[in-house]
């Protein structure tokens, strides 16, 4: 039996046990290098590895390619004190280690359709350098069966050895959200299906050392791929229900605010908060759909939900339209201003976000947009492309519409009876994050839109 599959509590269970064994992460986006430094953390030697030179530029540098909370002070430490290195090859770190973790991401062409090329060729480079007795983890968010065909057999053809006899195989699905990572990897539930009971006792053991939370065993790798999906889409539906109930409620003249607040009182209700669906969601969407389709299965709540969801966007330009038709204005030209581009409330991420999406739709129309996030620098904002000013006086001056893209808290501070006085009356604002009192808004002269707030009155 290969060494790690023998792998016992005990030899893992302290930090200086674990400096005998290197482990290498496979793709070092926001979930990968989180895994890589949260394993250096627990003792382990680590090796980041990344196909783009930018990225691993920066790892060596102690910097991160992105905004994480904490994840840029763990990755210093652990470049200085050398228990993490990063590489662009491939082949090399596998050949030099004991545990292998792919959290390359899988992408979604324009047919909609998942594109394994990435993570099918990760595995053909691992697969050259791997020898005899390592444990593999996949993390990347796949159709099930996936993992057990074709990157099982990528592995397989490209190295000569057999999962489950020569290395171990297991697959452990990543439940995380962008700005509280690294918490979410530690305290959140972990799923692990494995291709033989060895390959799951050891990948279990593996993951124990940064998982505080709970990890339930399921019977195969398929399962536990089936159970991320089966998450994000769960997700996906409720959010559906909910931004269905925000159109009623604009409608009806009902605050969707109110009837949430109270229907999440009872005892079967809880109902999330109308908003756009964020970019994971709609990934796994596709992956699922993709392989329902393989077995000639239909999903039409699935679809459905989709469509709803995605039909969002259009809604809000909708909404700009119709306050901007009763200030009287036309949209081409109009000046639009919008508040908060990260993925959600109080978060310095924007991936996942949508906000880009809006922008592009409204500039279709013919409105000049600026944005404004008191959350990133001027610098950051430019450097994402986004159309700026320097200030929020800047970005409100003569602003025919302002919309709330993100419920911010600091939006909710806002002073009204200021930004009146800046804008070109008349003015609109249209809220999506919940962040302007309606009242209040129409009581300082302001035309007022709100996803799911039919309490306006003009």
């Amino acid at each position: 039996m290969p060494e790690m599959m023998a792998l016992k509590k005990e030899d893992i269970n302290t930090p200086e046990k674990r400096e005998k064994y290197t482990l290498s992460v496979i793709g070092c986006g926001r979930m990968g290098l989180s895994h890589a430094c949260l394993f250096a953390e627990a003792g382990f030697k680590v090796i980041a590895v990344d196909a783009n030179q930018r990225t691993i530029n920066l790892i060596k540098k102690g910097k991160t390619p992105f905004m994480e909370p904490k994840l840029d002070v763990l990755l210093e430490r652990h470049i200085k004190n050398g228990h993490l290195t990063a590489t662009q090859d491939t082949r090399e770190a596998a050949s030099a280690s004991d545990i292998i973790m792919f959290v390359v991401p899988t992408l979604i062409d324009r047919r909609k359709k998942p594109d394994y090329s990435t993570i099918e060729k990760a595995c053909k480079d691992v697969g050259m350098g791997l020898h005899p007795d390592p444990m593999i983890i996949f993390a990347s968010a796949t159709g099930p069966g996936v993992t057990e065909s074709l990157l099982r057999e990528t592995l397989e053809n490209t190295s000569g050895l057999k999962a489950g006899i020569d290395f171990g195989l297991a697959y452990s699905p990543i439940r995380a959200i962008p700005g509280q990572v690294l918490q979410d990897i530690n305290v959140c539930t972990r799923v692990v299906g494995a291709v033989d009971e060895q390959s799951l006792r050891t990948g279990c053991l593996v993951l124990s050392t940064i998982v505080t939370g709970e990890i339930v065993k399921v019977k195969n790798i398929k399962t536990a791929e089936a159970v991320k999906l089966f998450e994000s889409v769960y997700q996906g539906l409720n959010l559906a229900l909910a931004n269905n109930f925000a159109l009623f409620c604009e409608k009806a003249e009902i605050d969707i605010v109110e009837a949430q607040k109270a229907a999440s009182t009872l005892p079967n209700c809880h109902l999330p908060t109308p908003e756009f669906v964020n970019e994971y969601v709609v990934k796994d969407h596709y992956l699922l759909v993709e392989e329902a389709e393989t077995l000639n299965v239909k999903l039409p709540m699935v679809t459905l939900a989709r469509k709803i969801n995605d039909e969002m966007l259009g809604h809000t330009v909708r909404l700009v339209r119709d306050a901007l038709r009763v200030c009287g204005k036309n949209m081409r030209r109009a000046k639009v201003s919008i508040f908060g581009i990260s993925c959600r409330p109080n978060v310095k991420v924007t991936e996942g976000s949508q906000a880009k999406r809006l922008i592009n739709m409204l500039n279709k129309k013919g409105m000049v947009v600026r944005v404004y996030d008191p959350l990133f620098s001027y610098k950051e904002l430019t450097e994402m492309g986004y159309p700026i000013e320097r200030t929020l006086k800047k970005t409100v001056e003569k602003a025919d519409c302002l919309v709330i893209a993100v419920g911010h808290d600091r939006f909710r501070r806002l002073s009204l009876g200021k930004i009146k006085f800046l804008v070109k009356k008349p003015a609109a604002i249209v809220d999506l994050g919940r962040a302007i009192d309606p009242v209040k808004a129409e009581k300082e002269g302001f035309v007022y839109r709100g996803v799911g707030r039919g309490v306006w009155t003009k």
